[in-house]
């Protein structure tokens, strides 16, 4: 089939598609055709969730304009909540960790909102809490954000909008109200002036930043809330930010920044916080001024949250340069000018005249120019696109509270270090020498260190690498690719294992259409501890070890029949890594076939089984945190990706949604024919024919026939 003909044939089968529509709306027959008010009105699902337990699932329900209203349900029986949203499509739904309550953002409706933007008012949301055994509603007004005491399900927080007035002030400061709502009594405790607030895995301890006018009362305090006893941390005219717990909730850190008349930055210090007791935690401090090594001219950076590392024995965190304040950049400069012009009167310099500063006028606008400098490696676009990164661009640092050591793991050598997991090493990537030609011609490298976060010392473990991929989840080796195969490099001893020397497959990706050579396959993880990794060679996946051997091939059937493993389902936002010992779900996809479906793969036992294998799309899978309750979404040419429930078997899954109804008045394609034929290099190839509504076979379509007989020659006929 020639270009020409494609082309052509693509023309045609969109010109009989609406063909069809019309013809029926001549006719005056219902189903009608869609027109752009209806469009507007299709709704989409947004914002689904399931509660811990599976009994209950939540989403908004938005149209392309207008209201959306968020609908609770009850997967096991017959209750169901629905709430008007306002205007917005997005939003926050959080169930309570015990699955008896729900929380949603409200927006303000369509006209309200209207006119508040005409008005140049500002917009608040409101929030909206439900009960979910009774259906009652509680709402709460003008609130930003929210959160339920995580594994504690008695408390709610709702911090509200700060006052406008706030913004008006020459002296601003971003804190306001910290709503404590307590589930079981509805008591209600206010807090003032919180900028920040998070609480620790168990929902036992809430932490919270002060920053009020004036600084007066700053700082961080913490409440148990069992006992309800508030501690203060740490307390100063400063202020206070970037409140980041560890994952397990052992601990917390947080900026401090204080005003210096000499630049225009803070200068912060670390704070940090562990070892839980009834009298309260550990504090640790590392304060730059008071360290002799820390590099001159630098703070620590308010745009990196502290974090501590999993061990607690250090934090890590940014570093930047300062800038100076105008009125002492001037200062210096006119003290330089006075002593260059001593040394002219004294003849020891030699006098040049000042070149005269054009006069701005404040009213005059001057004319925009955007100049890229030859020597810069990077395209003016890309420095314009990259201008708010740049900006809040540091350099890594550790400290360690033991030993008091700070150390700086990145400078402008190596400007990008990242923490492995562990918190032993760290990787540095730097691309300057690259840079350039790799913006050129779009082959980007980089040369890739390991980092010692003990030490700071650092090696070099690959030059000149196109393919760097994350590093295991116990934090001790990488993977990256280079000619073909797969690598992995253990940083503690420096050795380079290619692990898919010996597997049966190849996984170069010989269908990349770019000019590439031998570009790879896409990874699909690591497994849990870092033992192994899962590769995909295009079509089955392969479990092949840290240090490399044959591999086993999981899937089996997939290059056999034609069946593409694709994407992983993610059901344990937790997880480190794939835990082989549990079912894992993969996205499927027959080659010729075109049909979709979710197949699980046991680690234990190689061999994948097929739950789900349709004319569809099955894009979405979500597991109840406790209980095998599972929720899927299937979409076909005729069908919105409507939510399905079912167990973990995937079958007989029950349809719970139905986001668009108004469907059935409307005309709508039969489907699609897959038609096969070969091209001119002798390749299999496929076309798709949309078949007009209401498409009979054996009916004769004129319109059809003729375009058909004109595109026709060299082709056979279907």
């Amino acid at each position: 089939m020639t270009s020409f003909n494609r082309k052509l044939t693509s023309l045609t089968l969109i010109f009989l598609l609406f063909a069809g529509f019309s013809l029926r709306a001549q006719e005056n027959v219902q189903p009608r055709t869609l027109e752009i008010p209806d469009i507007l009105e299709w709704k989409n699902i947004r914002s689904a969730t399931i509660s811990n337990d599976g009994k209950w699932f939540a989403y908004k329900l938005a149209p392309g304009e207008g209201d959306s209203e968020v609908i609770i349900k009850e997967l096991q029986g017959e209750k169901e909540y629905k709430f008007d949203a306002g205007e917005s499509a997005g939003g926050q739904i959080s169930f309570s960790e015990n699955s008896k309550w729900v929380i949603f953002a409200v927006a303000p409706n369509a006209n309200d909102a209207k006119k508040l933007k005409k008005q140049k008012k500002k917009i608040y949301n409101d929030a909206g809490m439900v009960n979910l055994n009774s259906g009652e509603k509680t709402d709460f007004k003008k609130v930003k954000s929210f959160a339920f005491s995580k594994e504690n399900s008695d408390w709610l927080v709702l911090h509200k909008y700060a006052s406008e007035s706030q913004s008006k002030e020459k002296e601003k400061w971003s804190g306001s109200d910290l709503l404590l709502y307590e589930m079981k009594t509805t008591n209600r405790m206010n807090i003032g002036n919180v900028s920040e607030y998070a609480f620790d895995k168990k929902g036992v301890r809430l932490a919270w930043i002060i920053d009020a006018f004036d600084k007066n009362g700053n700082g961080i305090q913490l409440r148990n809330m069992d006992t309800g006893v508030i501690l203060s941390l740490d307390s100063d005219e400063a202020e206070y930010k970037s409140l980041n717990w560890t994952e397990k909730g052992d601990g917390f850190a947080a900026l401090k920044g204080k005003k210096d008349e000499n630049y225009e930055d803070k200068l912060y210090s670390v704070l940090g916080f562990s070892n839980f007791t009834k009298s309260g935690p550990q504090k640790h401090i590392y304060d730059p001024e008071d360290d002799e090594n820390f590099p001159g001219g630098m703070t620590v950076s308010p745009n990196r949250s502290p974090a501590w590392t999993e061990d607690l024995s250090a934090i890590v965190f940014g570093i930047h340069e300062l800038e100076e304040k105008e009125d002492k950049k001037d200062k210096e400069e006119d003290q330089d000018k006075k002593e260059t012009a001593e040394k002219d009167s004294s003849g020891e310099g030699d006098k040049k005249p000042e070149p005269s500063k054009p006069k701005k006028n404040d009213d005059e606008k001057l004319p925009e120019m955007v100049i890229w400098h030859w020597l810069d490696k990077r395209m003016q676009s890309m420095q314009q696109v990259q201008e708010n990164r740049d900006k809040n661009f540091n350099y890594l640092a550790v400290y360690h509270v033991k030993t008091k050591k700070f150390i700086r793991l990145a400078d402008d050598d190596l400007r990008t270090v990242s923490p492995a997991p562990k918190g032993r090493w760290a990787i540095g990537r730097e691309n300057q020498k690259y840079l350039l030609l790799g913006n050129l011609e779009g082959r980007r490298y980089q040369d890739i260190y390991v980092v010692d976060m003990k030490t700071g010392d650092r090696k070099l473990a690959l030059e000149k690498c196109r393919w760097y991929y994350n590093p295991s989840p116990d934090g001790s080796h990488f993977l990256y690719y280079e000619n073909g195969h797969f690598f992995t490099y253990e940083m503690a001893s420096g050795k380079k294992y290619n692990i898919t020397e010996d597997v049966p497959v190849s996984f170069v990706n010989v269908e990349d259409n770019h000019n590439v050579i031998k570009p790879p396959t896409r990874p699909v993880g690591w497994v849990k501890d870092g033992v192994s990794l899962l590769l995909s060679d295009n079509w089955d996946v392969w479990n092949i070890p840290v240090h490399g051997g044959k591999g086993v091939n999981l899937t089996v059937n997939g290059k056999k029949e034609s069946i593409r493993y694709r994407r992983r389902f993610r059901l344990d936002r937790e997880e480190k890594g794939f835990d082989l010992s549990k079912p894992n779900y993969f996205t499927t996809y027959g080659e010729w076939t075109k049909k979709g479906g979710i197949a699980q793969i046991n680690g234990k036992k190689p061999g994948a089984k097929m739950l789900l294998w349709d004319d569809a799309v099955f894009s979405s899978l979500t597991k109840a945190k406790k209980g095998d309750v599972f929720l899927y979404t299937k979409q076909t040419y005729l069908d919105y990706p409507d939510y399905y429930v079912t167990g973990k078997s995937l079958a007989n899954g029950k349809k719970i949604t139905n986001a668009n109804p108004q469907q059935k008045d409307f005309l709508w394609s039969d489907g699609v024919r897959l038609i096969d034929y070969t091209g001119d290099k002798g390749d299999r190839l496929q076309a798709a024919l949309t078949l007009p509504a209401n498409y009979q076979q054996g009916q004769s379509y004129p319109t059809m026939v003729y375009i058909y007989e004109k595109v026709s020659q060299g082709m056979n006929r279907y």
